[in-house]
C-alpha cells in the first residue's frame, strides 16, 4: 500500500506553496478560496493538500516532519542551498543523524527533513 497524500494545516496557504513549487517541484493543481485550499501535485503523483486554519492556530507534535530524501550526499547539499537562496532557516550544514546525511528545518510550523539514507562507511 502506498500512501498518496497527505493534507497539512498552516498559518499562510501562499507562502507555503512558493515554498514547495521553488524547492520541492511542486506543481499547483487547484487552489480554492483565496488561499485557504491548495492542492499540490509532486513529480511522483503525490498530492500535498495545504489548508489554512482560520483561527492561525497551528501546532504539530513535537517530533511530527515530513521528509525529502535525496539519492546521494550531493543532493542533500545543494537543496540545503537552495533553500537558503530561497530565504529559509536551514541552520548549519547537513550532517550525519543516525542512519541518514541531512539538515532539518520549520517553515510555518511544519519540521522538514532533507536527507540521505547512508551506509556506515559513506561518511
Amino acid at each position: 500500500m502506498k500512501l498518496n497524500h497527505i493534507n497539512l494545516v498552516v498559518t499562510n496557504v501562499a507562502e507555503v506553496i512558493h515554498l514547495f513549487q521553488t524547492c520541492f517541484g511542486f506543481s499547483v493543481a487547484e487552489i480554492k478560496g483565496d488561499n485557504i485550499v491548495a492542492v499540490l501535485k509532486g513529480t511522483d503523483g503525490f498530492t500535498l493538500v495545504l489548508m489554512v486554519d482560520k483561527d492561525q492556530i497551528v501546532a504539530y507534535p513535537k517530533a511530527f516532519h515530513i521528509g525529502f530524501m535525496q539519492d546521494n550526499i550531493e543532493a542533500v547539499n545543494e537543496m540545503h542551498e537552495k533553500l537558503k537562496t530561497f530565504g529559509a532557516d536551514v541552520g548549519d550544514q547537513p550532517k550525519k543523524i543516525r542512519d541518514s546525511f541531512g539538515f532539518y528545518f520549520t517553515f510555518q510550523n511544519i519540521m522538514i527533513e532533507v536527507g540521505h539514507y547512508i551506509e556506515a562507511d559513506q561518511i
